[in-house]
């Protein structure tokens, strides 16, 4: 084994807790509450799976809007994860606080559970691509944000005041990433499921195996 293949890279998982109400609301109005809430519960399911899976090193889970629902004690208990807190006032200040608590040990990769299409191969590629030297590794999203985001270093400036949300985090992020003298890759475009219309290509992709009810509630 050489020695980058021996070196570990940590993998964070973001989450919200599958409480109806609280989780994938813009899937509301296709499944209602309850099955936007069942929605989250099995993306979260499945990116742990494939963040497990992936063998690269500590994966821990981040929780809002805290660590006490018991589908986090379950996949805690299931997969031996850690469990933290998301802490900060906006998106951008709970990653920052993420990579910082994490980045002493290991570069980092951190996740959400909205790109079904991740796979585990994947996340190898982007924790290879932080051993081998770059400073950040990136995967966009086709709707102009992104799905990962790998760091070898905390970088405060790629959070602050971004446009979380919006189809230009992106793009705003490569120009800080330029700006700052950045060395970052980009491997793969990812979908992810984030708008109703976005139900129906996960039911056609046959990621999970039982498909998924499209049907309007």
């Amino acid at each position: 084994m050489s020695p980058i293949e021996s070196r570990q890279v940590a993998v964070a998982v973001f989450a919200k807790a599958p409480i109806p109400g609280l989780a994938k609301t813009r899937m509301i109005p296709r499944l209602g509450a309850e099955g936007a809430a069942d929605l989250q519960r099995r993306l979260l399911g499945w990116t742990l799976e494939t963040a497990v899976a992936a063998e690269l090193g500590p994966v821990s889970l981040w929780c809002a809007p805290s660590c006490d629902h018991p589908v986090f004690a379950a996949h805690r208990d299931g997969f031996g994860l850690r469990l933290f807190e998301q802490r900060g006032e906006d998106l951008g200040a709970r990653m920052l606080h993420a990579f910082s608590a994490l980045c002493a040990e290991s570069p980092v990769l951190l996740v959400g559970t909205d790109c079904p299409a991740l796979t585990a191969h994947t996340l190898r590629s982007a924790a290879q691509a932080l051993l081998c030297g770059k400073d950040a590794v990136f995967l966009p999203a086709e709707d102009g944000g992104y799905v990962l985001i790998g760091l070898s270093k905390p970088e405060p400036a790629l959070f602050e005041n971004m446009p979380w949300g919006t189809d230009r985090v992106m793009a705003e992020t490569r120009a800080r990433l330029s700006g700052l003298g950045l060395n970052w890759t980009e491997p793969e475009t990812l979908w992810d499921v984030d708008r109703p219309e976005d139900l129906d290509r996960l039911a056609d992709s046959g990621l999970f195996d039982d498909g998924y009810d499209r049907r309007v509630t």
